[in-house]
């Protein structure tokens, strides 16, 4: 009986979705000032699923004078990667969480996510792999360590590893040349773990190696599990490398899914997948500045004082002291993954952050599903994001699902596929 009646709420789900609704112009969606909508609270939001099928001989569509390849095939759920300083490639493998379904919607929503999702089992390890001769094919690919517990944050400094899996941040001791870790890693410090609702744990490290930024995202859409459970959550710890020692740097982000430094700067930033159920064009996900002490809204409300009339209790006070974010990705675009480029990305790409957007499972049109640039200009978002790695999802179907996004200072955009279970590298054809 329950099956039969999750399916029938996944029949009007898909009824409803059908329906659809008035288009947003796309455009005011983006940008440091977009137009955002009213809300529209419907009885269920839409959803649609992702129908995987292969690559086959395809690959994703890259700008003109630019060429891909598959430079790792079958990964076990890539998500981030590292590149070393001898050029060596990591690739942190795995998936997690544990947060059961509160309501019907949630059971719906989670079948819709699935259906879109690879079902090979999750790696809980790191991948390592190597050019030797330095002609763009990887000859090397082996286990550089195993039985983690889903990592996906990936930060290196002087010597030391860092990898946050989904309930602990731990260090390696890394020698140049290494394609295996020496022994099991050490503890630096527990991450908030119960519920793991949002389970990755983004991380970047700070120029001088002295501090590691972790972002921990909510337990919740809008707390409906209550703030009990959203403690030590939707926020960016700030971790002391040699101490384990943290507090939070800045909180309100619903779910930081990737954090990187602004080259030249110590100037943290973070990609931010924002909440549901407000429409199919609310809320932006968005890229954004991360001040230190800085309050970003959620629960309470979105890009900046927007209040989100569904929690309770409200507080006007914290609106008050929300901030805006930089920039807006567009809706339930899922954006995953964030690096700074630099001038071996070619003249066009050379200032400005890669992101990469996962895709949408809660729009009628599917937004995100590709590799966006976002131009930058004295430190700033500076115009339309460009569109840089395409070809995802096609005719109603799901090739590819990207996540973390890596630039190689050899001159090469390195791209985690968490659904081909590939890692793609861009290059400039000289």
């Amino acid at each position: 009986m329950k099956h039969a009646n999750a399916l029938s709420a996944l029949t009007i789900a898909l009824f409803l979705s059908a329906c659809g609704g008035d288009e947003q112009d796309a455009t005011s969606l983006y940008g440091a000032n977009p137009k955002l909508p009213e809300p529209d609270r419907g009885m269920l939001p839409s959803m649609k699923i992702a129908e995987p099928t292969p690559w086959g001989d395809a690959t994703p569509t890259v700008p003109e004078n630019y060429s891909v390849t598959a430079i790792a095939t079958d990964l076990k759920i890539p998500r981030q990667t590292l590149v070393l300083p001898n050029g060596d490639i990591l690739v942190a493998e795995g998936k997690g969480g544990n947060a059961a379904k509160l309501k019907p919607k949630d059971v719906i929503a989670g079948y819709i996510k699935a259906k879109g999702n690879t079902s090979v089992k999750s790696g809980n390890r790191l991948t390592l792999l190597r050019d030797a001769d330095g002609d763009g094919s990887y000859e090397t690919q082996n286990v550089f360590a195993e039985d983690l517990n889903a990592p996906y944050g990936l930060a290196f400094h002087d010597g030391n590893l860092y990898v946050a899996n989904q309930d602990e941040l731990v260090r390696f001791e890394y020698e140049e040349g290494q394609t295996e870790a020496s022994g099991p890693p050490t503890k630096v410090v527990d991450l908030p773990s119960e519920i793991n609702h949002h389970w990755t744990k983004a991380m970047t490290i700070s120029p001088d190696g002295r501090y590691l930024y972790v972002g921990i995202g909510s337990n919740s859409n809008i707390t409906e599990r209550g703030m009990e459970a959203e403690v030590d959550r939707a926020l960016v710890w700030q971790i002391n490398t040699e101490t384990g020692a943290y507090k939070p740097y800045a909180t309100g982000l619903r779910n930081p899914t990737a954090l990187a430094i602004l080259p030249g700067t110590d100037q943290l930033w973070s990609v931010v997948n924002e909440r549901d159920e407000l429409g199919e064009d609310l809320v932006p996900d968005y890229l954004t500045s991360v001040q230190e002490g800085g309050f970003y809204g959620w629960p309470y409300s979105y890009w900046g004082q927007n209040v989100d009339d569904r929690v309770r209790p409200q507080d006007p006070d914290k609106v008050k002291q929300a901030i805006a974010p930089d920039y807006a990705l567009g809706a339930h675009v899922a954006a995953l993954g964030l690096d700074f480029s630099s001038d071996v990305m070619g003249e066009q790409f050379a200032e400005g952050a890669f992101v990469g957007e996962h895709g949408s499972w809660n729009r009628e049109d599917p937004s995100g599903y590709k590799v966006v640039f976002v131009p930058f200009r004295d430190g700033r978002p500076a115009g339309e994001p460009i569109d840089f790695m395409t070809g995802f999802r096609k005719d109603g179907k799901t090739r590819g699902r990207p996540v973390g996004v890596t630039v190689d200072p050899s001159g090469a955009l390195i791209v985690a596929d968490d659904l081909a279970n590939v890692v793609w590298r861009v290059t400039r054809n000289q």
